[in-house]
């Protein structure tokens, strides 16, 4: 009789065990947090940690990928990004929503212009003034940069020729 009891008792909780699995989000910080999962939108992951009801937001360039519970399915989302100085400046991304800066580290608030007097037509100046962006978010080791501020100023009306750009933002990192 007890041997019956003990049986049931094991196969009920691994029964329960099995439905009740957590999902494993794998930053690239390195840090690995159980989880349920709720959603994977465009830009971030929303999840809630286990026997908890209050939602959790993470950009999806913090994380490497979900490895789901109850299904064992692992989903990549994206590669760590490996920032060591300057002239990489070309694997910084440029985030377009402030939702995407979500479990990122700030780094530091980072400037790009053009020279007041140069050669530049309207395109070339501002890739130009997103280049030096880039490279000050390099340079802090740093591979996001949330732009905050732009502004493009036309230079020829005033004899001088060229335009001018300028782009400020801030660098981000992992946590």
């Amino acid at each position: 009789m007890k041997r019956t009891l003990l049986t049931l008792v094991l196969v009920f909780g691994a029964f329960i065990c099995s439905f009740a699995q957590a999902d494993k989000i794998v930053k690239h910080s390195g840090e690995t947090v159980e989880a349920n999962v709720i959603r994977v939108g465009e830009f971030t992951v929303i999840y809630k940690y286990v026997n908890e009801d209050a939602e959790q937001v993470v950009s999806k360039y913090a994380i490497e990928k979900i490895i789901y519970g109850k299904s064992g399915r692992t989903e990549k989302l994206t590669d760590k990004i490996v920032v060591a100085g300057k002239n990489d400046w070309e694997k910084v991304i440029v985030l377009e929503d402030k939702s995407e800066i979500a479990g990122l580290s700030k780094g530091g608030d980072i400037k790009g212009k053009t020279a007041f007097i140069n050669f530049h037509t309207g395109s070339s100046s501002e890739k130009s003034a997103e280049k030096k962006l880039k490279q000050a978010a390099a340079e802090l080791g740093c591979p996001f940069v949330l732009i905050t501020f732009e502004k493009a100023t036309n230079m020829a009306n005033g004899g001088l020729g060229g335009n001018q750009d300028i782009k400020k933002g801030i660098a981000y990192k992992y946590l």
